[in-house]
């Protein structure tokens, strides 16, 4: 069954070699109990090691059932010392060179049956037959009692014991014992020599030994060795014995779950360290989740506060957009920022004119009217159609009569008021305004008057209205009449010419002119201070209405459909200007016209996404010089505000991070030393059978329980200080209950932290794999 052919081994300290074993060789019987004698030094422990898989031979060769084991990997010695192999780990302290089996070499941290039930954990055994057979092993030995008691509760016979039904668990089918009674009393030596020779009935048991009496009392044959080779054997096979049964060798692997149960174990016997550097670890995570809270606090706050205010910032098409993303800004940037300040250099440097890149010219047709008046006018509160038209309004004040809103070429600094989209629901106006005064008739040619927020406008906008003063009642306002001139009555023909009548007075009291009132007195809401905030005067579609219908068909319109030059100015026009083509001149004099630039304005935030995705589909398939680009306002402050609360997160999180990059070097720290502390664990565990990745196993699931510890420490904290820090900024700020930490960043963080701490913890575990299971036995 078990060969061993001339074997040699030597250990090598410095420039001194150590033979020992010297071309030794020698067969078992499957069935015996075999007693090795000899001198301290004489090979015995290197011979059990070897036959146990715990160390290597140099030369020669180990044979197990007429296999050789020159070919056998590490995962081969692990799942032969785990299914093969029951070792006894018995004797007390000795010196290094005198063996590796020290004290009892029982896990302390877990309890006995789990002890037991080790090396049938890494072979795969199902719980209830791994525990039904470690119980049955206790029985054998007469400790089914203690079964949950921890190493340390028992006695130097029972923890014995405890490795007797350790090695019998598994059923191996040799049994290595390393004097087995090295310092017990002689009635317990006694009691643990017949457990082993009941052993010995139906398994190969090799005893290393000191006691020459013990050996001849119950051994069934005797081996001794001296200076690495045999010098007398009582009992040696002959050629002709042959074993008439095999064994097999099953592949060993610890689950991750018993790794965790270890170590979690281990832990619990060092809480208050275990907990220090949690909270060490978690000091970093902690101000990563606060920084996270007040950033996701502000956020929902602006969110919220641009709902309120920008819901129904207008998305604008104009005959010029600009396109301001990120790419353009960044090469604008790039541009400047790249050049050498001040040089010396006598060269002037050209630049890319990246605003004429950002500039975009749309032309605006019937065909895209049409499209947009089909567009779903549930997600509209309001649409203005900007024309090119001049109003031709004349004042009347105490200084006499004015002419105001004279557009160049629709240029105006008044604006139109969005019509309603239908007469159910409310409109820009009704959501955005509050009216202080009069009321707004969209079907009326009117004007309205719109204040700041402290009732305050400026001279020159009450100026064009024919009022002057400190302050102005509603009423003077309201009752104040204006006059909307016709072309017919306004230009005066001379030859191909027009030329505008500047008899204000006899304007203002023609028959003909159009009488026209402020409807009403308007004032941003509260809420609605963003947008709102600016003052003026804006005039009803019906007024354009009317003054293209009086002046679609006046004189100086037919006159200019006929000619190829600019009636007023008498210049030729200029295709490439926006103010001086025939289209813009004949907007301009009233006649029938595609607008200049439409204002939409969405009745929700989230209504403003089908808007622009609507808006956007008109663009596909078509070249970059036919699209049509607009402008979003919300989404540029929106984008704008959120870029700057990014980056401030972005740097404060990098100045915590470094907290997180200490703790993780720390961690490794703090397993390295768990390693020192658990080195005859390895070596036990070794022994048993796990493998290499499996001892990384263990030391892994240490840092993964200190990293989810450490970081749902961290989160706890976090969400405690959130209280006053929320404190803090209300009396600051009068912003309450700001600060609020995400469930989605909370997982996060718990997750960076565990990743953290098994990376810190790597190398560590990695040097505790590759730890010799000779060595690491050895360790006290």
């Amino acid at each position: 069954m078990l060969e061993i052919k001339n074997i040699s081994k030597s250990y090598v300290t410095g420039t001194f070699t150590q033979k020992a074993l010297d071309n030794f060789s020698l067969k078992f019987r499957r069935e015996e109990f075999v007693s090795i004698l000899g001198q301290s030094g004489s090979g015995k422990t290197t011979l059990l090691n070897i036959i146990g898989g715990l160390d290597k031979y140099d030369e020669g060769d180990l044979i197990i059932n007429d296999k050789s084991t020159k070919s056998f990997k590490e995962k081969d010695w692990d799942a032969y010392r785990n299914n093969c192999i029951g070792f006894i780990f018995f004797c007390l302290y000795r010196h290094p060179c005198r063996g590796i089996f020290q004290n009892y070499n029982l896990i302390t941290h877990i309890s006995i049956l789990e002890n037991i039930e080790m090396g049938m954990t890494l072979s795969g055994v199902g719980s209830k037959e791994k525990r039904e057979k470690a119980l049955e092993a206790l029985r054998k030995v007469g400790l089914e009692e203690h079964a949950h008691k921890k190493p340390n509760q028992l006695s130097g016979g029972q923890m014995q014991r405890v490795a007797i039904a350790r090695a019998l668990a598994t059923d191996p089918d040799i049994i290595l014992a390393d004097e087995p009674t090295g310092a017990l009393d002689s009635k317990t030596s006694q009691q643990i020599m017949k457990l082993i020779k009941e052993i010995s009935k139906d398994k190969l048991v090799i005893m290393v030994t000191h006691n020459r009496q013990l050996a001849e009392e119950y051994s069934t044959r005797i081996v001794e060795l001296k200076d690495g080779k045999l010098i007398s054997d009582s009992n040696p096979i002959k050629k002709v014995e042959k074993d008439a049964e095999t064994f097999s060798i099953r592949k060993t692997a610890m689950s991750f779950l018993t790794a965790l149960k270890l170590s979690f174990n281990n832990i619990k016997t060092k809480k208050g360290r275990t907990a220090l550097t949690a909270f060490a670890s978690s000091i970093g995570i902690i101000g990563i989740a606060l920084i996270l809270s007040l950033s996701n606090g502000f956020k929902i706050e602006i969110d919220n506060f641009e709902k309120d205010s920008l819901s129904e910032a207008p998305i604008i098409i104009s005959q010029q957009s600009m396109k301001l993303d990120e790419e353009t800004i960044l090469k604008m940037q790039d541009q400047h920022q790249s050049a050498e300040k001040y040089p010396d250099s006598k060269k002037v440097y050209v630049l890319d004119d990246v605003m004429e890149s950002m500039t975009h010219t749309n032309v605006i047709t019937k065909e895209y009217i049409d499209y947009i008046k089909k567009i779903d006018k549930k997600t509209v509160s309001g649409i203005s159609y900007q024309k090119s038209t001049c109003l031709n309004i004349i004042n009347q004040s105490k200084d006499g009569y004015n002419l105001v809103n004279n557009t160049i070429m629709g240029m105006s600094t008044w604006t139109l008021l969005p019509s309603k989209m239908n007469n159910k629901d409310s409109g820009v106006v009704e959501n955005n305004y509050d009216i202080l005064a009069g009321k707004i008739d969209e079907s009326e040619p009117g004007l309205i008057l719109q204040l700041d927020s402290r009732n305050q406008i400026y001279s020159s906008t009450l100026k064009q209205l024919g009022l002057s003063g400190e302050e102005v009642s509603f009423d003077d306002i309201l009752n104040k009449e204006l006059k909307v001139i016709p072309n017919d009555i306004y230009y005066n023909q001379h030859g191909e010419y027009f030329i505008p009548n500047t008899d204000y007075e006899s304007l203002y009291n023609n028959e003909k002119s159009i009488t026209i009132k402020v409807q009403a007195i308007i004032r941003g809401k509260k809420e609605k201070e963003v947008l709102t905030s600016t003052t003026g005067i804006a005039y009803t579609n019906a007024l354009v209405d009317l003054v293209i219908k009086n002046n679609k068909d006046s004189a100086i319109v037919k006159a200019q459909q006929d000619k190829d030059y600019n009636i007023l100015t008498k210049e030729p026009f200029d295709e490439t200007s926006f103010t001086n083509t025939k289209e813009t001149v004949l907007g301009y004099l009233g006649a029938e016209s595609v607008p200049v630039a439409v204002y939409i304005y969405p009745n929700s935030f989230e209504s403003k996404d089908s808007i622009t995705t609507y808006l956007d589909k008109y663009n596909d398939g078509k070249e970059e010089k036919d699209e049509i680009r607009y402008v979003d306002m919300a989404s540029m402050i929106s984008a704008l505000s959120g870029n700057i609360m990014d980056a401030i997160t972005i740097v404060l999180i990098a100045f915590s991070s470094i907290s997180l990059v200490v703790s993780s070097i720390m961690i490794g720290i703090i397993t390295y030393i768990s390693v020192l502390e658990r080195t005859k664990e390895i070596g036990i565990l070794r022994a048993l059978g796990a493998r290499k990745k499996d001892i990384k196993r263990v030391f892994n699931a240490e840092t993964f329980i200190i990293g989810i510890f450490s970081g749902i420490l961290g989160i706890a904290i976090a969400r405690i200080l959130i209280v006053p820090t929320n404190i803090i900024i209300e009396n600051a700020s009068q912003l309450s209950n700001v600060a609020k930490l995400n469930p989605i960043h909370a997982i996060i963080l718990i997750t960076v932290s565990v990743t953290l701490t098994i990376l810190g913890g790597l190398i560590p575990a990695s040097m505790a794999s590759k730890k010799n299971p000779v060595e690491a036995l050895r360790t006290e």
